[in-house]
């Protein structure tokens, strides 16, 4: 009812703004030009009969675009623009109806009135934000509360750098107090924006920010490049201020919300643009398809799950035998989407035959996505036989029941390690990928999808470096030169999706992932993004490789035969695959393997297997040499 009132009474104002222009007008016309008053005599019925027909008109327009909705305390340039709006329709319909009725005011007395009266609106509403503002403030700094706020400098004069401080500036309750701008264009210097001087960039800007006791920097620039972004982190954290970003939140781009003050999250740590999916053949393929999704629940299926679930699917099943995890992305779909989504959640191993069967013969998927695998190198080197009878030979069950029951596509998750292994668990990728390629002859369409680490999963290094550092240290890395490839949970699943839209029969795509990183770096850059100096308060200790481990990965195996997709990021290896007769016959030297499961005989198998799986010793002795570790070095 309160609200209800104030609308009443912004809207009695405005009637007596029109009201009060009509009258001056009138007056101007009466001592000075009569040519105003071109229809209706000064001060007449008439007239008095237009003003409220106008009064009426602007009234109602700005009604209909939202103008009395608006809570003009906190309202910005666009609630502003949308009075101008609405006044404008309201003259072009008053030139009308007044040209038709033949009565009331001519054209220019009616443009006069119109925007005299939208003048007067726009600054009245402008006083009343500045002056209540100004109260506001006031009565926190008589509180105390000022003193909590925490000054901002915002680097970048442009257009995100001023609604950001615009947007904190009307706002009293604001956190943040921005002090001044900082600019690469020296246009811009010595001028002011919102109120508050810009300084160029240069090398006193480090010096200036801490005489003026400013926290925390905020990036308020568009279109950053990683080396854009990284040469800003390091300029600005020599102030000693907390470092955030005014931009949209990971994985989302400007189509999808808004842009935030945000801190830099781990994915912000590679200091490189985020890849960018054109998802709209995805979109178009999985709609209205039966998906089921092995290994659902895990990092990168639950996120498989989450771009499906958005892709409008006739069903979703997820297979999980961890129901932990499978429950808890279950509940995330359910709250999100409700009974839009089919949705089945559905507990077992891909090593269960029988199991299976059952899914398959029961829900009839269109496509498959693979993700079910163990992925943890130490882990796997204790337990080869293990890793053997789920990655291996589950793919392989998966694979036949995708053949049996007739299924579109069939997607396998697979990894960098899968080059020249020198674990058993990339050495079982391999092999999932050689037991996908050899059915090129299938109705099912099979294909391979390969990426290197992802920020964020589970067992990740991200974790594990927060986890150290939030424990005070030391953070431990295997060796100071070990090198990875590094992408975001939401590209490992976009690449994924759009790897099965576009598949034919037997490719094995990999993604650009752009430049390896040094895992000591990203050490490094977490420390110092948690406020705190490597190697003063967080030690950052080398505990050597763990076994299996190599100093490098490699995306691709070394092949002439690689070609580019319509996306300039992916790109398909094609070695020459494998026959089914040989895929069997390797399977076949496994399953003699399992009856004995010892260490040494599981690895011996792998050795007889895969041709490429060699020691971590013989490829970590030639690794100066390796082009991915020269590219990280460049």
């Amino acid at each position: 009812m309160r609200l209800h009132k104030k609308r009443i009474l912004l809207m009695a104002i405005d009637a007596a703004i029109v009201v009060a222009v009509s009258i001056g007008l009138q007056l101007l016309a009466l001592f000075g030009p009569s040519s105003l008053m071109t229809h209706s005599p000064i001060f007449s019925g008439m007239t008095w009969l237009a003003t409220a027909v106008v009064a009426v008109t602007v009234l109602f327009f700005r009604s209909v675009t939202g103008v009395y909705r608006c809570i003009w305390r906190y309202v910005g340039i666009t609630n502003y623009l949308r009075v101008v709006l609405a006044d404008a329709i309201a003259e072009v319909f008053l030139t009308l109806f007044f040209a038709l009725v033949q009565f009331g005011f001519g054209f220019t007395t009616t443009a006069l009135i119109v925007l005299l009266s939208c003048l007067l609106a726009l600054i009245s509403r402008f006083l009343y934000q500045a002056a209540y503002a100004r109260i506001k403030t006031a009565e926190d700094m008589s509180d105390g509360v000022r003193d909590h706020r925490i000054n901002i400098a915002i680097i970048g004069a442009g257009n995100i750098g001023a609604s950001l401080a615009e947007e904190l500036m009307r706002n009293p309750q604001a956190y943040y107090r921005p002090c001044f701008f900082v600019d690469i264009d020296p246009t811009k210097a010595g001028l002011q924006l919102m109120g508050l001087p810009i300084y160029m960039e240069n090398d006193d800007v480090i010096e200036r920010i801490r005489r003026a006791a400013v926290q925390e920097v905020v990036i308020a620039l568009p279109d950053l490049s990683g080396e854009q972004r990284e040469r800003l982190y390091n300029q600005y954290k020599a102030t000693g201020c907390k470092i955030k970003l005014f931009d949209y939140p990971i994985g989302s781009s400007a189509s999808e919300g808004k842009r935030q003050l945000r801190e830099f999250n781990i994915e912000d740590v590679l200091f490189r643009a985020p890849i960018d999916f054109d998802n709209r053949q995805s979109l178009e393929f999985y709609r209205g398809k039966t998906v089921l999704v092995t290994g659902g629940g895990g990092s990168i299926g639950s996120e498989l799950c989450r771009q499906i679930a958005a892709m409008s699917p006739k069903r979703l099943i997820i297979f999980d035998i961890y129901e932990n995890n499978a429950y808890d992305i279950q509940q995330e779909l359910r709250r999100r989407y409700g009974a839009e989504l089919e949705l089945d959640v559905l507990i077992g191993s891909v090593r269960d035959v029988e199991r299976l069967e059952e899914v398959f013969a029961e829900y009839r998927p269109d496509i498959v996505l693979h993700a079910a695998a163990h992925k943890h190198v130490p882990l796997m080197e204790k337990s080869p036989a293990e890793v053997i009878k789920n990655n291996v030979l589950g793919t392989y069950n998966t694979a036949n029941m995708a053949e049996k029951y007739g299924v579109s596509r069939f997607v396998l998750i697979s990894t960098d390690k899968a080059v020249n292994p020198t674990n058993v668990m990339g050495a079982s990728k391999r092999l999932c990928e050689m037991i996908v390629q050899c059915r090129q002859d299938s109705e099912t369409r099979f294909v391979a999808v390969r990426f290197g680490n992802v920020l964020g999963s589970n067992g990740s290094v991200i974790p594990l470096f927060k986890r150290q550092i939030s424990e005070g240290g030391p953070v431990t890395i295997t060796d100071k030169r070990i090198i990875r490839y590094f992408m975001t949970i939401p590209e490992a699943a976009s690449l994924v999706l759009e790897a099965g839209s576009i598949a034919k029969r037997g490719e094995l795509f990999v993604l650009d992932m752009g430049k390896p990183i040094h895992i000591y770096d990203l050490a490094r850059n977490m420390i110092r993004m948690s406020g705190l100096i490597p190697d003063v308060d967080i030690e950052i200790k080398e505990v050597g490789l763990r076994p299996g481990e190599k100093l490098y990965e490699e995306l691709l195996i070394q092949s002439e035969q690689l070609e580019r997709t319509e996306n300039s990021l992916i790109f398909i290896e094609k070695d020459t695959p494998l026959t089914r007769e040989q895929v069997e016959a390797k399977l076949m030297i496994l399953g003699k393997a399992l009856k004995q499961p010892t260490v040494e005989n599981i690895n011996a198998a792998m050795h007889r297997t895969v041709e490429t799986f060699r020691t971590p010793e013989e490829i970590n002795r030639e690794a100066a040499s390796a082009r991915e570790m020269q590219e990280a070095n460049t």
